[in-house]
């Protein structure tokens, strides 16, 4: 298949467009490469045929729709986003125009090369990517499904609905063969340092005091990345149009207890040369404003109507986790040194 992958270079994205490439598919990776998009990410694939990377922004919607006009891709898979909560509450104009403008213009430009390309009409499909957050905040009970009703309580939560209720709106009204999909918290290789797990791994390693919000009680249900990307590219492949997907890693934890199950596995992985334990470094901080309690996904429809479900448990995943991060120091050395910011605008 010939696949747009829209984000390619960040977390998500990079771990999709690896998966693909190894399953033989020819992609086109879009990114705008802004400061969590890291071409570094995809260095391994530089050289692969398979794989052709373009600087784009998706609010030009003039460049996106000659891309893939000119790349006439088979599926479209949109990850592309401005995801951090506390970014979204500092700055939310960014992500009004990333996430919503930006699959605005995504939407139409794959609505008018599908209406026109008969070749591929049949095929294609435009999967659209997005979180459990647009639901809003679960009680102690309870899990999210796909007729839950949507509560965002974030710029960023209320950005990604807007985007949700855009890409159902494509399929209703024009017939675009729109799916969309809804996870849980990811985690894994090539994630951003600013998310809780590589922030605890990298605090550990840098000797510095590791921040926990309030007092730790929130709990979130936390997805390995492989395992989500392979649940997307099953989705794009065999779901139906105009259905939702919610993705699920059946491991909800408080995220007191995740720390501490790092600082463990960081006890054991990587010692402190003074032999303390790296629960020491906890300290607590004031609470994010609007700060939802708890995520808990109900992956049941994925499981039930394309046969997917989650390979990695909560010790065997965070396992793997925190041994890439020990294994591909120079990865995050170079983002938290800021030298990738200079390598992108070297790159145009």
């Amino acid at each position: 298949m010939q696949i747009f992958v829209t984000g390619g270079a960040g977390f998500i994205g990079s771990n999709l467009v690896r998966l693909l490439i190894e399953q033989g598919h020819s992609v086109l990776n879009f990114d705008k490469l802004t400061y969590a998009g890291n071409r570094n990410s995809v260095s391994d694939l530089e050289s692969n045929p398979n794989h052709r990377f373009v600087i784009g922004d998706l609010c030009d919607a003039d460049v996106v729709g000659k891309t893939i006009e000119q790349f006439k891709p088979t599926w479209i898979m949109h990850l592309a986003a401005e995801s951090h909560v506390d970014r979204s509450i500092d700055g939310p104009s960014q992500f009004i125009q990333t996430n919503i403008v930006g699959t605005f213009n995504l939407l139409n430009a794959a609505k008018s090369y599908w209406q026109s390309t008969e070749s591929v009409r049949h095929q294609f499909r435009f999967l659209h990517v997005s979180t459990d957050e647009v639901y809003g905040s679960l009680g102690a009970d309870g899990l999210f499904s796909e007729e839950t009703r949507y509560d965002p309580h974030s710029p960023y939560a209320a950005s990604k609905a807007s985007s949700d209720h855009l890409a159902r709106a494509w399929h209703d009204t024009y017939g675009l063969p729109v799916i969309v999909s809804n996870c849980s918290n990811n985690y894994g290789p090539y994630q951003f340092p600013e998310k809780l797990i590589p922030v605890v791994i990298l605090k550990c390693l840098r000797n510095e005091t590791i921040p926990i919000y309030g007092k730790g009680e929130n709990v979130r249900d936390w997805l390995f990345v492989q395992d989500h990307c392979e649940a997307l590219l099953q989705i794009v492949r065999d779901g139906h149009p105009g259905e939702t997907y919610n993705i699920g890693g059946n491991n909800e934890l408080r995220n007191i207890d995740l720390v501490n199950s790092l600082c463990e596995l960081m006890d054991e992985m990587h010692p402190r040369a003074d032999g303390k334990p790296y629960a020491d470094q906890i300290t607590f901080v004031s609470d994010r404003p609007g700060h939802d309690l708890r995520y808990a996904i109900d992956a049941t429809k994925i499981k039930e109507k394309l046969g997917w479900q989650p390979k990695q448990d909560r010790v065997s995943g965070f396992r793997k986790t925190v041994q890439w991060y020990l294994d591909n120091q120079s990865w995050w050395k170079n983002i938290l040194s800021g030298g990738y910011q200079l390598e992108r605008q070297g790159n145009g």
